[in-house]
């Protein structure tokens, strides 16, 4: 059975920062890219961040323009862990936070980074991150 649970988010004054974890089992990680997405109330989903997800390229990462700089992703590959670590948190970063897994393959059937929410196959359940003024 495939698994991703997602831990770390919780409340946080703006300027503070938040490690999100992505844990996944089920499947071979090393096959798979990670995504992070996430989705504010009365909003689209929207990418944020991916790894192993540029050209079929293990350890490749990816980020929304609006975030770079600020957001940082890494895999454990020994844990089959995914970290989205979060810095200088802006209210408008409130929203309930997604890990999805998609095929690392499909970056090269599409030729672009996986960062679309239709191109992964399979997800977390969420966890609330709450970013104050």
């Amino acid at each position: 059975e495939v698994q991703l649970v997602e831990s770390g988010g919780g409340l946080v004054q703006a300027g503070g920062s938040l490690r999100l974890s992505c844990v996944t089992s089920g499947f071979t990680f090393d096959d798979y890219a990670i995504g992070w997405f996430r989705q504010a109330p009365g909003k689209e989903r929207e990418g944020v961040s991916c790894i192993g997800c540029r050209d079929g390229i293990k350890g490749s990462t990816y980020y929304a323009d609006s975030l770079k700089g600020r957001f940082t992703i890494v895999s454990d590959n020994a844990k089959n862990t995914v970290y989205l670590q979060m810095n200088s948190l802006k209210p408008e970063d409130t929203a309930i936070y997604y890990c999805a897994a998609a095929r690392a393959s499909d970056s090269v059937l599409y030729g672009s980074p996986l960062l679309s929410p239709h191109e992964y196959d399979y997800w977390g359940q969420g966890i609330q991150v709450t970013v104050s003024s």
